[in-house]
């Protein structure tokens, strides 16, 4: 599911994705009985035109409440719950906690309550979440080196590196 979004008003559906760094905002309007999901890799933002624009959060959290809306939603209803930001790798940016504050600030940007969630940590979360309920569920993975980009090989002995 990454860099994607859904919108479902079906009640047995179950929007199920696994995080690392990255985010999942899971937004719901209780009394329309709408709901979905996004997954976003980066928070960003698109100053002009990306061919990759589904990979930041700027454009995935505008497509989700966008999606609500014309679905019936309505914006002072929506409530959301955030799960992943975590710091997959040592010595990188910590592009989790980057990803997470995004999304917090969004959405009270946007005036959309945080109702639950679990963001930040060292390890990745495989998400279930029934939109139209709100039920979320986590489960914390023992590894995840698919998750995160993987660390650069180490140059190869007697190198020189030029700066």
């Amino acid at each position: 599911m990454r860099g994607e979004f859904y919108v479902v008003d079906r009640s047995e559906v179950v929007l199920t994705t696994l995080l690392g760094s990255c985010v999942a905002a899971c937004l719901r309007d209780p009394q329309a009985r709408v709901g979905g999901m996004n997954h976003f890799l980066l928070p960003g933002t698109l100053g002009a035109a990306r061919q990759d624009a589904e990979r930041y959060g700027v454009h995935l959290m505008e497509l989700l409440v966008n999606g609500l809306l014309a679905r019936g939603a309505q914006r002072q209803r929506l409530e959301a719950k955030l799960f992943g930001g975590a710091r997959t790798l040592e010595g990188l940016s910590d592009i989790g906690a980057l990803n997470a504050e995004f999304a917090k600030g969004f959405l009270r940007h946007e005036g959309i309550a945080v109702v639950g969630g679990d963001l930040g940590g060292e390890r990745g979360r495989r998400i279930e979440y029934w939109p139209v309920s709100g039920r979320a569920r986590q489960a914390l993975l023992k590894g995840d080196p698919g998750l995160a980009a993987p660390a650069p090989p180490p140059p190869p002995s007697g190198a020189v590196e030029f700066f």
